[in-house]
């Protein structure tokens, strides 16, 4: 399938909010890091991250609009938004995948989350 194939697998299970999806997609050594450079390693660990972001944000979704492939990594940008107590919210983002034998091995979101922590902090 390819690098971006499971890019792409992985952004539709994002967007569907299948949880079960995204770990089948994870290699157990899996690493998360978020806009701030906080880091959740284990495939285990990011199945409780995913299911209380999704609590959280029920509509979350992203939207790759340029996406590009240098053998195992693939590195995309567009938006990311949703819906948090209420209030939508939509930012710029990009996206750094590292994919090891068919897996995402390694998660990296580069956004200003600040619209986000705006939004928790008035309620």
């Amino acid at each position: 399938m390819g690098a971006a194939g499971i890019f792409q697998q992985f952004v539709a299970a994002i967007n569907d909010h299948d949880i079960s999806t995204l770990i089948a997609l994870m290699t157990p050594d899996h690493v998360f890091v978020d806009g701030l450079g906080n880091r959740v390693e284990g495939a285990n660990r990011m199945e409780a991250g995913w299911r209380h972001y999704f609590e959280m944000c029920p509509d979350y979704s992203i939207e790759t609009e340029h996406v590009v492939t240098d053998g195992p990594r693939v590195l995309a940008a567009g938006q990311a938004g949703g819906t948090i107590r209420g209030t939508a919210w939509k930012i710029p983002a990009a996206w750094l995948a590292v994919i090891c034998d068919d897996k995402v091995q390694e998660w990296r979101v580069f956004a200003d989350n600040k619209p986000v922590y705006e939004i928790l902090a008035r309620s």
